[in-house]
C-alpha cells in the first residue's frame, strides 16, 4: 500500500534518502496522505519500500524538522496539519477556447527537437549538450562555494533591479571580448540568458511588424521564429562556401542575423574578404547586422577578427554565449552593442525577468576571473579537433556518397544524403541501432527543404566511439537503401 501510496522512484538519478523526502511531500501535496495519517514505523516502511531503515529515519527526522511530518509521543509519526490546504477538486475546471483567445501561437513553429533521453544511446551525435568528463565540475563546485560567501551573498541576494554583477561584466570586458579584438566599456555590455534571449531582446526593439529581416537559408530556427513572432518579413538569405552572398538578395533587409564565424549548421567560416564586404553592404545601406558569434571560442576561426571588431560605423550587435564552453543549462551570455542600446535592452530585460540569476553570474566571474575559463578552452579546443578530425575521416570512409559541408572544425559536421536515401526514413533506422543525428530540415526556411541534411554534433560522444558510431550510420543508410555495404 506504502509503495503505491508514495510513488516512490529509485531509479531517478539522485540518493535514496533526498528520493524518499520528495515522494512523502509529493503524496501529500497530491492529496494521497491526509493531514493527521499515521505513517508506518521506520522498519516496516523500510522492508516494504526496500530502503536501509537508517534512510527511512533520517528522512523521517528532516521532514519533521521542517514541519512536513509531526512526531506524537508513544503513538508514533503523522503528517503535520499545514492549514488551508483544500482538496484536489473533484473534476477538472471546464475549458476555454485557447484557439479563439491566443495572440499568438509559437508551438506552431518549427524548432530543433532533441530526445530528452539522449545520453541512454551508445552514439549520441547531439548538438550542444556538455562531456561531463570536460567540465571542470570539482572547480565549479569549489567557487559556488565562494559565491556563497556573506559578502557574495549580500550581492546577488538583493533585488538589483536591471544592474548585472559588476565583477562578471569586468571579466567578460578583460578576459572574453578582448580575445576577439573587441574592447567595449562597461556599459556597452548586458548579461542575458543567453544566445537565444539576446535575439529575443533585439527583436523587440529592432524588428518593425513588416520590416525586412534577413535569416540565413539554412539557419539558426529560433532566429526565424522569434522575428516573425514580432511581425517582421523574413528575406532567407542564401549561402555559398563563403557564407552569406551579398548580391540581390540583400536588397532592401534592414536587419540580418548572420553567424560568420562558425555558420549555423553547416560550420563554415566566412573569410576576411567577405566580413569586410558584409560591413560594405551595411554602410551603403544603411542596415545593421547581429552577429552570433557562435561556436568561435573554442574553434580555429578564433583566428578571424569577429565583425564587431571590425566594424568602424557602429552597425554590429554582439551576441555570445557561454553555453557551449561551460553548460547550457546555466543559461548564460552577453550582448555587447552601443550604449544607448543596450540601456533600452537592459530596461526591457527588466520588464521580462529583471536581471539574470546573480548567484550564477558571480560563479561565472570567478571563473573567468581566476583564469579557468582559459584552460577549460584549451581542453575543450583540444578534445574538439580529435573529435573533429576523427569524426572527417570516419565519414569519408564509411559515407562517401554524403555531402559534407566545406567547415574545417567545430563541434558538428553538416551532411547531405544520397539521391537515393530518405532522410527520415535513415535517421529512424539510425536510432535503432543507437545512432542519434539532428534532422536538418527545421534550420530551412521552407519546410521540406532540408530532408535530406542532418547534424552531427560531437560535443557529447566520446572520441573512441565516433568511429563505431558513423558505421553504424552507414549500417543504417545501407538498410535504408536497399543494399549490403557501404554507400557509393
Amino acid at each position: 500500500m506504502w509503495s503505491s501510496l508514495l510513488g516512490l522512484d529509485l531509479n531517478a538519478g539522485m540518493p535514496r534518502q533526498m528520493a524518499l523526502r520528495q515522494a512523502v511531500v509529493a503524496a501529500i501535496n497530491a492529496g494521497r496522505l491526509a493531514p493527521g495519517q499515521r505513517l508506518p514505523a521506520s522498519r516496516s516502511l523500510a522492508r516494504e519500500l526496500g530502503l536501509a531503515r537508517n534512510t527511512v529515519v533520517a528522512a523521517y527526522e528532516a521532514l519533521v524538522e521542517r514541519g512536513v511530518l509531526a512526531v506524537e509521543p508513544r503513538q508514533g509519526v503523522f503528517v503535520a496539519s499545514l492549514g488551508g490546504m483544500a482538496p484536489p477538486p473533484a473534476t477538472p475546471p471546464a475549458g476555454l477556447d485557447w484557439d479563439a483567445r491566443l495572440a499568438r501561437r509559437p508551438n506552431r513553429q518549427r524548432n530543433i527537437i532533441k530526445p530528452t533521453d539522449w545520453q541512454r544511446y551508445p552514439f549520441p551525435f547531439v548538438y550542444g549538450q556538455v562531456d561531463p568528463e570536460l567540465f571542470p565540475l570539482a572547480t565549479w563546485r569549489a567557487l559556488s562555494r565562494d559565491a556563497l560567501g556573506r559578502a557574495a551573498v549580500n550581492h546577488w541576494a538583493a533585488d538589483h533591479a536591471t544592474a548585472d554583477d559588476p565583477q562578471l561584466i569586468d571579466a567578460i570586458c578583460r578576459h572574453v571580448l578582448p580575445r576577439r579584438g573587441v574592447h567595449p566599456r562597461p556599459g556597452e555590455v548586458l548579461v542575458t540568458l543567453g544566445t537565444q534571449h539576446g535575439l529575443f531582446l533585439l527583436a523587440s526593439l529592432l524588428a518593425r511588424p513588416g520590416g525586412l529581416v534577413g535569416i540565413e537559408d539554412p539557419g539558426y530556427p529560433d532566429a526565424r521564429n522569434i522575428a516573425e513572432l514580432h511581425g517582421a518579413t523574413i528575406r532567407p538569405l542564401t549561402l555559398d562556401e563563403h557564407g552569406v552572398r551579398l548580391d540581390a538578395q540583400m536588397q532592401g533587409v534592414g536587419l540580418a542575423i548572420v553567424t560568420p564565424g562558425h555558420h549555423c549548421p553547416t560550420m563554415i567560416t566566412m573569410p576576411l574578404s567577405r566580413r569586410e564586404a558584409l560591413l560594405d553592404w551595411a554602410g551603403r545601406e544603411d542596415a545593421l547586422l547581429v552577429e552570433d558569434d557562435y561556436e568561435t571560442e573554442a574553434g580555429p576561426s578564433i583566428a578571424l577578427p569577429p565583425l564587431m571588431a571590425l566594424d568602424r560605423g557602429g552597425r554590429v550587435i554582439l551576441l555570445g554565449s557561454f553555453s557551449k564552453i561551460l553548460a547550457p543549462g546555466l543559461r548564460l551570455g552577453f550582448m555587447v552593442g552601443p550604449a544607448p542600446l543596450i540601456a533600452e535592452a537592459r530596461a526591457l530585460r527588466r520588464l521580462m525577468h529583471r536581471s539574470v540569476p546573480l548567484n550564477n553570474q558571480r560563479t561565472a566571474a570567478l571563473f573567468l576571473a581566476e583564469g579557468h575559463y582559459q584552460a577549460l578552452l584549451r581542453k575543450l579546443s583540444e578534445a574538439l579537433r580529435n573529435r573533429w578530425d576523427v569524426a572527417a575521416r570516419e565519414v569519408a570512409r564509411h559515407l562517401p556518397g554524403f555531402q559534407r559541408s566545406p567547415s574545417t572544425g567545430g563541434s558538428s559536421l553538416w551532411l547531405c544524403c544520397p539521391a537515393d536515401i530518405d532522410g527520415p526514413a535513415l535517421f529512424a533506422a539510425a536510432r535503432t541501432r543507437g545512432v542519434l543525428v539532428e534532422p536538418g530540415e527545421a534550420f530551412f526556411a521552407t519546410p521540406g527543404a532540408g530532408r535530406q541534411h542532418f547534424r552531427l554534433g560531437l560535443s557529447s560522444i566520446p572520441a573512441t566511439r565516433i568511429a563505431a558510431g558513423i558505421a553504424a550510420l552507414a549500417a543504417a543508410a545501407a538498410e535504408v537503401a536497399g543494399r549490403p555495404g557501404p554507400i557509393d
